[in-house]
């Protein structure tokens, strides 16, 4: 079992501990509980889910009220216009996962963001047809069937009552409201988000007023009245297909009515006697993160300096081959259905993959094997991790794509609308070194969902779930967690510190390495590139939000990383 120690780093968390008869605060480690925990992005959030498991809520009824509850005081990436997916690991051993990914409206095809043969990112990414039908309500629909334990009227309550009653207007939202209020005196499209984030719908909001969202808050009691058909029929339905014909979109109600979420079966790996869980296909991190585990499991990853240039250089071929195999296999298996999983998430694999990396030169990444165009992915998402007292768990991953979308708002119904058709390959067969692949399996169909990095992720031991971790990201999602889940169970980091160390990203495609420039040392790297890698430096990576369980001690820690400005960790 990994070492821990007593304290967090002064950035990561955390809350307040709320003494049960079983213990006082003394008894516990700084910065853990005896009960359930939640870390999110957004402190408001947290407490919501913290609130539920309080109620007696379990896991999954935590996070549905907390994902609504993000909904509201996140909008940036919290949402009802999105989709995501979940894991779930309980404490009884059963694993299972939700896919509620958005899908292509029924109008969609393979050359709908091309402009005389070119691609148009207007409409690719900020117009109406760059949202898909989303799956946020219907997946946390179909996971309160599954697994909720309360009624699912007492989830929405908080979101409902954040939306009418308001939230202290962040500094976060100061940004969206000066760009919108830009963006709306030149496009009409975004008169509806204007009336739903300006108080009165007029006049720009300052920090610690109170954002208030009627609309919002009547799209949420439909769905708090009337379940998953309070969004994707009657009312809420019927705003959503007159603005987009209204607009230019493509979503009708027929579309929104179609619109189903999936229960699957996880993605699973091994690694040094813990079991991997995290999302299938359209996910592509969970055979991502296995491949790569897998890859490394060849090396003794904790005998080598953390984040040194040795071992910098095998987490980069690592993620070389993990990418390259994402872009040549991986979409919806809706849609391509001979994807060969269990080969790419086996052991051989990993190990034919290990044997053909130079411990001290790297590989060159070869985009001569196939064609295709791999589109910009956002790293505007959020993730979030719960695990109740008794110790059931999940790791949640849901976005919008952009920062808030593509900034639109449905009139009448408050909410922002995603732009993930983005995911799509927006114009086949062109490959070049600077990024641009990907393959046939991600092209645009009716009813396909679009290819994803979301990587939520729980490791298990014993048959019960110890760590549950997530990050927003775009393609870095994958890489982000992987170094979070090394981070513990090669170095016996605690959860806080595992996320608070530096972070890097290779994506295949372009052949360069991206690093945390505050976090890694100028020696650190140069090393690094003599072994033959490019660099180039960022102020960010990611934003994990991190759970473990310590079985043996009963107590649960939890972490928020200090790159999100608003997040906590929650617990009693």
């Amino acid at each position: 079992m990994p070492r821990f120690v007593r304290h967090f780093s002064v950035f990561v968390l955390f809350i307040a501990l709320v003494s049960l008869p079983s213990c006082t605060p003394q008894d516990l480690p700084t910065g853990s509980v005896r009960g359930g925990i939640v870390s999110t992005a957004q402190h408001v959030a947290s407490d919501v889910g913290r609130d539920i498991l309080q109620q007696g809520g379990n896991a999954v009824d935590a996070a549905i009220a907390t994902a609504f509850a993000l909904a509201v005081v996140h909008p940036a990436a919290g949402n009802i216009g999105g989709g995501g997916f979940l894991v779930y690991h309980g404490a009884d051993g059963k694993v299972t996962t939700f896919n509620f990914r958005e899908k292509a409206p029924a109008a969609a095809g393979p050359a709908m963001f091309l402009t005389d043969g070119e691609i148009d990112e207007v409409k690719h990414h900020r117009a109406l047809t760059s949202t898909g039908v989303p799956g946020t309500v219907a997946g946390l629909a179909l996971a309160h069937k599954r697994l909720g334990s309360l009624p699912w009227a007492d989830l929405l309550e908080p979101a409902i009552r954040l939306a009418e009653e308001g939230f202290p207007f962040t500094e976060n939202l100061m940004d969206f409201q000066e760009r919108i209020l830009d963006s709306a005196s030149s496009n009409p499209i975004y008169a509806s988000t204007v009336r739903a984030f300006l108080k009165n719908g007029t006049e720009a909001h300052a920090t610690g007023e109170l954002l208030i969202q009627k609309d919002l808050a009547e799209s949420l009691k439909r769905i708090r009245n009337n379940g998953a058909d309070g969004f994707y029929k009657g009312e809420t339905a019927r705003l959503m297909a007159e603005f987009m014909a209204a607009n230019g979109g493509l979503i009708t109600e027929q579309d929104m009515a179609d619109y189903q979420a999936e229960e699957l079966p996880a993605i699973h790996g091994t690694y040094r006697g813990y079991d991997i869980y995290s999302m299938p296909p359209p996910s592509s991190g969970g055979i991502a993160i296995v491949t790569m585990l897998n890859i490394l499991e060849e090396y003794d990853m904790g005998a080598i300096e953390h984040n040194s240039a040795p071992y910098l250089h095998l987490l980069t071929e690592a993620m070389r081959r993990g990418f390259a195999d994402r872009a040549q296999f991986i979409g919806d298996p809706n849609f391509n259905p001979d994807m060969p999983v269990d080969w790419l998430t086996s052991k051989k694999h990993a190990v034919d993959l290990a044997s053909s990396i130079n411990p001290d030169a790297a590989s060159p990444s070869d985009s001569s094997t196939f064609n295709g165009f791999m589109p910009y992915e956002s790293e505007e998402t959020t993730h979030f991790s719960v695990a109740d007292e008794a110790g059931n768990t999940v790791s949640m991953t849901y976005t919008l794509e952009n920062s808030y979308g593509n900034s639109i708002v449905v009139e009448g119904a408050g909410f922002l609308l995603n732009n993930e058709m983005g995911d799509f390959n927006p114009k086949p067969g062109h490959t070049d070194r600077s990024g641009n692949i990907g393959t046939l399996p991600n092209l645009t169909a009716p009813g396909k969902r679009m290819l994803s990095s979301m990587t939520p992720v729980i490791v298990g031991q014993n048959g019960r779930p110890v760590m549950a971790i997530g990050s927003p990201g775009g393609r870095t999602i994958i890489n982000t967690s992987l170094q979070v889940v090394l981070n513990v169970l090669d170095h016996g980091m605690s959860i806080g510190d595992a996320i608070e160390a530096g972070r890097i990203h290779h994506q295949w495609l372009p052949d360069r390495t991206s690093y945390e420039s505050t976090r890694f040392t100028a020696e650190t790297m140069s090393a690094y590139e003599h072994l033959g890698h490019t660099i180039s430096s960022r102020n960010g990576q990611g934003s994990a939000m991190g759970i473990w369980i310590d079985w043996k001690a009963g107590v649960k820690y939890g972490a928020s990383d200090s790159r999100s400005s608003e997040g906590s960790a929650s617990g009693y």
